[in-house]
């Protein structure tokens, strides 16, 4: 419970971590195009502004470019919003449209001498830039983006310089990234009621199911899911969860039933030894005839109990990889065989339906042969002396099906199935030596499963039991049980 108690914030921190890349990733990607558009703005109308200034400001001499330059300036004023204009002739003072802000030679008497210096610099730097884009730092302004532009004339180089503030576009900057921040706030917040939503959904199920498996462990397999109105690969897992609990309540019913009848089969030969020899014991010189009798009882019940432990550990082993050895057998020599040698010991009709087909079936002789004497033993049991038992034998396209017929009273349709199970024997009230340990049919279904067919039981033409097995031709390889 440990691990299922952190599923839900593992889920939801999951959710809100997905959601958190999605939104770095979206933030990123718009914040980085939205620098690049503006700062495109920026140096586009920078362009278009330097090349109206070279083309208004023009002269083969230094004089006619400063005086150009200076009739052009004089139209302009500068604001925060607009552009600085500067032209630097050879030998010749500078001309801008903002002279206070790049005084070069003392600067403003108000600051401190250290301010002084520092705009002068900063001045400096700003008019000997190289041609191209620059960010440089205007005293009194701040950050402007520069582009500079030279011409040559005699005496020198002129250079034409544009800027702009930086301000406003670091202003969108900002705002960009506050909106963001805030959207991503408000993102993030439904990411997480959303995440401990999805997050609730898929453990609460899984908790369930644990407190559930907890029971079971404890003993209890009475408890289900029954997880409804859901449509999901969850409800499929708790199905299957229910049915796998199914199958164990039903294997552990089997198994308590079983052993039960077990106890009960081997404790009824049991019984009657100890009862047997503690008559014998009773006298102090027992007659021949009586250890005789008591010899031949014994040795009943222990054959019965042989063969009781001899049929749970062939079922035990029925799913073993060597249960079983597989051979070519002669399908109409084999069936003759097996009834021949039963004939003789019952007064019964026993029949082979002619003709057999000459097929050849790949399977244990030995297992097959158990099953089959086991079924026409059963049919013997079951009917009166001179009654009528049958095997007959037909093949189909990569089959062959054996049925035994008899006319005794037959099995009712709803006890069919259960008649296969171990230690079913359904007339509780007849004897033990006509109603047998209940293993015989439980080991015909364990071979003819174990060579990959079926088995069933029908009501014969004859009155009583028929019993039909369908095996393939090509049984199993050696060995795959």
């Amino acid at each position: 419970m440990s691990r299922l108690a952190g599923l839900r914030p593992r889920i939801t921190l999951l959710v809100a971590g997905v959601v958190a890349v999605c939104l770095a990733a979206g933030f990123a990607a718009v914040y980085r195009g939205t620098v690049t558009k503006l700062r495109s703005a920026t140096d586009h109308g920078l362009r278009d502004d330097l090349h109206e200034l070279q083309g208004q400001v023009r002269g083969d001499t230094s004089a006619q470019v400063v005086d150009a330059a200076r009739r052009s300036i004089a139209r302009q004023s500068f604001r925060p919003t607009t552009h600085v204009v500067f032209v630097v002739a050879p030998g010749r003072p500078v001309v801008t449209n903002v002279p206070e802000l790049l005084d070069i030679a003392g600067g403003d008497a108000d600051d401190t001498p250290a301010e002084r210096r520092a705009e002068t610099d900063d001045a400096r730097r700003l008019l000997t830039q190289g041609p191209g884009f620059s960010d440089r730092r205007l005293p009194g302004v701040g950050e402007v983006r520069l582009l500079v532009a030279t011409r040559r004339v005699p005496g020198g180089v002129v250079r034409y310089g544009v800027a702009e503030p930086t301000e406003p576009t670091e202003h969108a900057r900002a705002t960009l990234g506050r909106a963001f921040l805030l959207a991503a706030v408000l993102a993030m917040a439904a990411a997480l009621a959303g995440g401990l939503l999805v997050a609730s959904r898929v453990a609460n199920p899984l908790r369930r199911m644990a407190r559930v498996a907890q029971r079971v462990d404890a003993g209890d397999l009475s408890p289900r899911m029954e997880l409804d109105g859901r449509d999901d690969e969850v409800r499929v897992l708790a199905h299957s969860f229910d049915q796998m609990l199914e199958r164990l309540q039903q294997a552990f019913d089997r198994q308590n039933a079983f052993i039960a009848d077990a106890s009960h089969e081997l404790r009824t030969p049991l019984t009657i030894v100890r009862g047997q020899l503690e008559v014998l014991a009773m006298h102090e010189h027992p007659s021949g005839d009586d250890v005789r009798r008591v010899e031949q009882i014994v040795r009943t019940e222990i054959d019965r109990m042989s063969r009781i432990v001899e049929d749970l550990v062939l079922l035990a082993h029925a799913d073993d990889s060597a249960f079983l050895r597989v051979a070519p057998i002669d399908l109409p020599e084999f069936l003759a065989g097996i009834v021949d040698g039963l004939r003789p010991t019952a007064d019964r009709t026993m029949v082979l339906a002619e003709p057999v087909p000459p097929v050849v079936l790949t399977a244990d002789p030995d297992r097959v042969a158990q099953a089959l004497r086991n079924l026409l033993r059963n049919a013997i049991v079951h009917t009166e002396p001179g009654g009528l038992v049958r095997l007959t034998a037909t093949a189909s396209a990569g089959s062959v099906r054996l049925v035994v017929d008899d006319d005794g009273p037959g099995i009712a349709a709803d006890d069919r199935e259960r008649v296969f199970d171990r230690l079913a024997r359904l007339d509780a009230a007849r004897g033990r030596d006509r109603g047998g340990a209940g293993l015989g049919l439980a080991i015909v279904r364990a071979i003819v499963v174990a060579h990959h067919g079926t088995v069933r039981i029908e009501r014969s033409p004859e009155g009583g039991a028929r019993i039909i097995v369908d095996l393939p031709l090509e049984g199993p390889a050696s060995g795959d049980g």
